[in-house]
């Protein structure tokens, strides 16, 4: 069994080294991802410090859905699915204020979180939540978007908030994109690329890998075009059949070990860009990372949640912090029945086990 804080601690620090070796040729961008390094050491040291203290594992990673709406109507959408997302002026979710998520970004700096991956919806259409996870300069935000919305207004934003790295949603192609996403978003996608990689801004992709376009989208010609438009960064996230009907397209182990050799040989033939897979190989990490183990979701109401995937919630960041929220009830009950650990099919083990976490959270 890997020793997880250790791995964890340990990746931070191979991502940001070859993220320093990406932005070179960007004074600006160097010096900020040098004092980024500095800084995550420190943040180690927190969450060391948690632990010795308190007793209390803090993980380097979170996700936080700050948005409850969308411009658009993705198929298989984890968020629509999950009642987080609905169309502009639709929603009747409770959310956070913008101050409120403030607090909630600086706690999670002061316990040593490294990453805040902010979604949504649609996070861009929530500026002032942005504004203020900006002014947090300890965490690095990737802000997963469909990049619809990117324009001159947010260039300049993300000039001058280097912790704030947009990630383009993309399905593959403009053939698979669009037929997820809508006519023309591939288009404008490309353009915001475009617009960002103009500016030397460091950006990446999110890509939804199936069982029939991962060896497509890890094709070496194909993350060389996506080098070639100035993306850094390349997260591919394992399908999640929320349809029984699309069960077909969710990863099964012999995927999954395909996937991690294809990425290795990549990570040596692309060297300039950086490649992480989610969940990835759980079974050298012991299981899901889940439930606070790795990260955890904390939903637009503030909610914490296993992970996005898993939307059962006992205890609200907002009211009682952080470190009540990694210590609650469900997270502990999750940890301790190794349900981290389950038997599953596709990208997650917490929704195909939804049954049994229910039942956690009721008894």
């Amino acid at each position: 069994m890997t020793d997880l804080a250790a791995y964890m601690s340990e990746s931070i620090r191979n991502i940001m080294a070859k993220a320093y070796l990406n932005v070179l040729a960007n004074p600006h961008e160097a010096r900020f991802v040098a004092r980024m390094q500095k800084i995550f050491v420190s943040s180690e040291r927190r969450r060391k410090a948690m632990i010795d203290k308190e007793g209390l594992e803090v993980p380097p990673f979170l996700i936080a859905s700050i948005a409850t709406t969308c411009n658009l109507q993705c198929k298989g959408c984890y968020a629509r699915k999950n009642g987080i997302a609905t169309d502009p002026g639709q929603s009747t979710k409770a959310t956070l204020t913008a101050g409120q998520w403030h607090t909630i970004f600086s706690d999670a700096a002061a316990m040593g979180v490294s990453f805040c991956l902010l979604a949504g919806g649609e996070p861009l259409t929530q500026r002032a939540i942005l504004e203020q996870a900006a002014e947090v300069k300890d965490i690095i935000f990737p802000v997963f978007t469909n990049a619809t919305l990117i324009g001159p207004q947010y260039i300049d934003f993300f000039k001058h908030n280097l912790n704030i790295v947009p990630i383009v949603s993309l399905e593959g192609d403009a053939t698979a994109t669009d037929d997820r996403r809508g006519k023309g978003v591939y288009q404008r996608a490309l353009l915001s690329m475009e617009m960002l990689h103009k500016e030397h801004l460091f950006f990446g992709t999110s890509i939804t890998v199936t069982t029939e376009n991962y060896r497509k989208v890890t094709s070496l010609e194909y993350l060389q075009y996506l080098a070639g438009l100035g993306c850094r960064l390349v997260f591919f996230v394992e399908y999640v059949p929320f349809d029984e009907s699309t069960q077909h397209l969710a990863f099964k182990d012999e995927h999954v070990e395909e996937m991690e050799r294809l990425l290795e040989q990549r990570r040596e033939e692309v060297k300039e860009m950086i490649f992480l897979s989610f969940p990835g190989d759980e079974k050298a990490l012991d299981g899901c990372l889940a439930a606070g183990r790795g990260f955890f979701h904390i939903g637009p109401d503030g909610a914490a949640e296993p992970c996005p995937f898993s939307p059962f919630s006992d205890s609200n960041v907002a009211t009682l912090g952080l470190k009540e929220a990694l210590r609650s009830p469900l997270f502990t009950k999750i940890r301790a029945a190794k349900a981290l650990g389950w038997e599953h099919t596709g990208g997650c083990t917490l929704y195909e086990h939804r049954e049994e976490v229910e039942a956690m959270l009721r008894n």
